[in-house]
């Protein structure tokens, strides 16, 4: 199991972007992957690298289609190999489910 944090927004916008972080999170829910959404960034659960970047590849399409001229993309990978591990797992690791 794969688990990601992803933030992506336009750049080229202006200060305010939450329509553009709206598209995004319409994005990764959809996906079918789980997700979980904080203020500054969200986290997700993929079984593999293909199909981070795949949801990863399809939020930046969608803002590209909405016409941004600058797009930052923050991607954190934790791929742990050794044992299945998830954001539950992780958060109950350290106390907090």
């Amino acid at each position: 199991m794969i688990i990601a944090e992803v933030a992506i927004f336009p750049t080229s916008e202006g200060s305010s972007v939450s329509r553009y972080v709206k598209e995004v999170l319409r994005v990764l829910e959809s996906s079918g992957l789980k997700t979980r959404t904080s203020a500054m960034s969200t986290v997700v659960e993929a079984p593999d690298l293909a199909a981070l970047f795949e949801v990863v590849r399809r939020a930046d399409d969608s803002l590209a289609a909405m016409g941004v001229g600058r797009i930052h993309i923050d991607l954190r990978v934790d791929h742990r190999l050794d044992k299945e591990a998830s954001m539950a797992s992780k958060l109950a690791a350290v106390g907090k489910s």
